[in-house]
């Protein structure tokens, strides 16, 4: 009987133990860090001096960069949001026996390197690329603009390497729509429009709050589309904590940016929760 009772906590030992070595521990160290003496290096050591002060120097020197982190991935959110649930709407509803092949095309841009992806997208936006030519001959774009090297590019490049991690969630609550309310909507002289405002967006809003929280929280941190296809001077916070840590070896600054970053993102990801009121994910 006793045996049965402590079962549970045998089998969530394992689970606990990876969380308390590969996420508290380090989560704990990286806290240490954020308020190590500045004036400390890697040869001579840093000491503990609880400098909080560490936290008002990495917002008065990478304060922009820490928002033009959060827009850009408010942009690509936005467009993932819009564009993901176009196309699991229509995945859902009006592929028929296509839907499974569909879906695979959807997942297969994760069967190649992610940097790999990126680095495609400037062929695609490059000076010389197709894209840019069509843009020049329909006078959409001047004659010395272009795309690559610009935040447009950026954000586009978030937009299409985040953009399965919100067509999938949306898709699933999407397909768990009961038909028949929708055509019950239709019955009672309901449009479109309304159908969708007050039947098809309420019951997948559990889809909406998942997509675009498994989108901007990675977003938030990508410096790979930023360094790939944006300017060297559109520099983003997932650059600076990069370059910091390792070629500028600043761990204290490194550590308060990074601990900043997580307590900005936790925050913002209870008041959306909350604000949304999703109970599946409340």
């Amino acid at each position: 009987m006793r045996q049965s009772r402590l079962l549970p906590y045998w089998l969530i030992a394992p689970i606990g133990i990876w969380l308390l070595l590969f996420f508290l521990i380090p989560f704990l160290s990286l806290v240490a860090t954020s308020l190590y003496d500045p004036e400390g290096s890697v040869l001579t050591g840093y000491d503990m001096t609880w400098h909080v002060q560490n936290f008002w120097h990495v917002i008065k020197e990478y304060g922009p960069h820490l928002w033009r982190s959060l827009w850009w991935a408010l942009i690509a959110t936005a467009f993932c949001l819009v564009l993901g649930y176009i196309l699991a709407y229509t995945i859902a509803f009006k592929t028929g026996r296509w839907k499974n092949v569909v879906l695979v095309l959807v997942i297969a841009p994760f069967l190649t390197s992610f940097l790999i992806r990126t680095n495609a997208w400037k062929l695609v936006l490059g000076d010389q690329s197709w894209l840019v030519h069509t843009l020049h001959s329909l006078h959409l774009l001047g004659a010395d603009d272009r795309i690559l090297a610009t935040p447009v590019a950026a954000i586009a490049g978030l937009t299409y390497n985040y953009m399965p991690f919100a067509i999938l969630p949306l898709y699933t609550s999407i397909e768990k729509i009961d038909r028949r309310l929708l055509e019950a909507a239709g019955d009672l002289y309901a449009g479109g429009f309304t159908t969708f405002r007050k039947v098809t967006l309420p019951l997948t809003l559990p889809g909406v709050v998942s997509a675009t929280l498994l989108t901007f929280i990675p977003a938030v941190g990508d410096y790979i589309n930023a360094q790939l296809l944006g300017s060297t001077s559109d520099r983003v916070i997932g650059s600076d904590i990069q370059a910091l840590f390792t070629s500028q070896a600043d761990y204290a600054s490194a550590g308060a940016l990074s601990v900043l970053l997580l307590l900005l993102i936790l925050a913002s990801t209870i008041l959306y929760v909350r604000k949304a009121g999703t109970e599946e994910l409340l």
